[in-house]
């Protein structure tokens, strides 16, 4: 299982040409906890479906990687994902430099998501079941074209308010997509073509889109 594991947050290694897009995915967490963050964990596990399908249906196109935090939780005004994942953000960067950058959060990773869709690199945001706490979609620069998937059923995190968000930028002129996923709960274990399908979908329309 870890060796799995490995592979999967590993940077893929190739002879060919660069790639046209670099995927950061970022995995969830919970409010508070300073409990050291595992890759095997839960939220991290959740995420490898996705980190591996990506890889799988783009190939060579795309380089997609996972990015880790040293503890669980947000923990308030620390953030304390936030360093961690800009500097897996760099790596990825520096590891294929001027390729633009998708990034992929659920739930807490959502929000470390929103956070980085300030960085001029990142081109795309995907939110899926996304911490939103305090609107954190407002932290997403000019430019950047933003897709949330959130389940009405969730008991989590608050769709209302993933809504909500997509709407303002939307008005404040982003390209910004809702997904509703009627009885989609958090662990998104369910509807697994829309979480997934919807998920391939927005790689497809940022390489569509002529980004790299």
């Amino acid at each position: 299982m870890l060796q799995m594991v490995n592979a999967l947050l590993a940077p893929v290694k190739t002879a060919v040409r660069g790639p046209e897009l670099a995927v950061l995915v970022l995995p969830g967490g919970t409010d508070f906890s300073y409990r050291p963050f595992s890759p095997l964990q839960g939220s991290a596990v959740r995420m490898y479906p996705f980190t591996a399908s990506i890889q799988a249906r783009f190939g060579t196109r795309v380089r997609v990687r996972q990015a880790q935090y040293r503890v669980y939780g947000w923990n308030g005004s620390q953030a304390s994902p936030m360093p961690y994942a800009r500097a897996a953000l760099d790596r990825l960067a520096a590891d294929h430099p001027g390729v633009p950058i998708a990034v992929i959060g659920h739930s807490m990773g959502g929000r470390v998501a929103a956070h980085l869709g300030d960085d001029e690199r990142v081109t795309d945001v995907l939110a899926l079941a996304p911490w939103w706490q305090f609107a954190d979609w407002r932290q997403i620069r000019d430019g950047v074209r933003v897709r949330a998937i959130h389940g009405d059923a969730d008991r989590v995190t608050l769709a209302r308010r993933t809504e909500k968000g997509i709407a303002e930028l939307t008005a404040r002129g982003l390209d910004a997509e809702y997904l509703a996923v009627p009885g989609g709960g958090h662990p998104m274990l369910d509807h697994l073509g829309v979480w997934q399908g919807g998920t391939l979908q927005f790689v497809a329309d940022a390489l569509a889109a002529g980004r790299g």
